[in-house]
């Protein structure tokens, strides 16, 4: 397994390394604030999580036992908003979750993914795998053709990676701003011109399950910098 990291610049990976001059940063330092400030009524995030969050980002998505679904790490976000700390949840992709996301994964920053499949998720983890392998949208092609068969490759001037989720949510230079996973898969759709669906849905959740059990071993970046 190779990393994106990889496949960047040495002048990018060192600005990736360098938290001064990663922009990714902003939104851990905002998420940091957001995870100590107490909602209207309710607790902070800190006042639950006093032992702190190393390795927590890394088992993610993971299954909520309470309602038996599965959920990622943003999910998790904003289940503990609304059960415990009487708090509407967070819009996807809004700043503000992508800045708690981001802080809490950066928690875990240099811990392996270490995502696994049980009974009760085996068919999130299928219907993940599914859709990785299908091939879709006017292009007819796969996730799977891109990031299996001819990573290393390049393809309109980048060098086509592998697709490991280890560093997001990831500062892009191609959105000049941080974003999810979500985002990523939703614009690899629009990509090869196949119908993408809506960022934090069950769909790109299997997804991204499926990409975490495939992502397992390497270590998490968030925030990471990708092109």
């Amino acid at each position: 397994m190779v990393s994106g990291f990889e496949f960047l610049t040495e002048s990018t990976q060192a600005q990736q390394k360098d938290s001064f001059e990663n922009p990714g940063y902003f939104w851990v330092d905002q998420g940091q604030k957001l995870f100590t400030q107490a909602p209207a009524n309710g607790a902070s995030c800190a006042a639950c999580h006093e032992s702190g969050l190393e390795g927590v980002a890394a088992s993610y998505p993971a299954l909520d036992e309470q309602s038996g679904q599965l959920i990622n790490l943003e999910g998790r976000i904003n289940l503990c908003r609304s059960r415990h700390q009487n708090a509407e949840p967070f819009e996807y992709e809004s700043e503000d979750l992508l800045a708690l996301t981001s802080y809490v994964a950066n928690q875990s920053a240099g811990t392996p993914i270490n995502v696994e499949v049980s009974p009760e998720t085996e068919e999130n983890y299928r219907n993940g795998e599914e859709y990785f392998f299908t091939r879709r949208g006017q292009f007819n092609l796969s996730c799977d053709q891109c990031h299996n068969q001819n990573w290393g490759k390049k393809l309109r001037g980048d060098t086509i990676s592998q697709g490991h989720v280890n560093g997001f949510p990831a500062y892009r230079f191609e959105w000049q701003t941080l974003g999810s996973l979500h985002r990523r898969l939703h614009d690899c759709d629009t990509g090869v011109r196949a119908e993408p669906f809506p960022l934090g849905s069950q769909t790109y959740i299997d997804l991204e399950y499926y990409l975490a059990v495939r992502s397992s071993g390497l270590e998490i970046e968030t925030p990471a910098i990708r092109r």
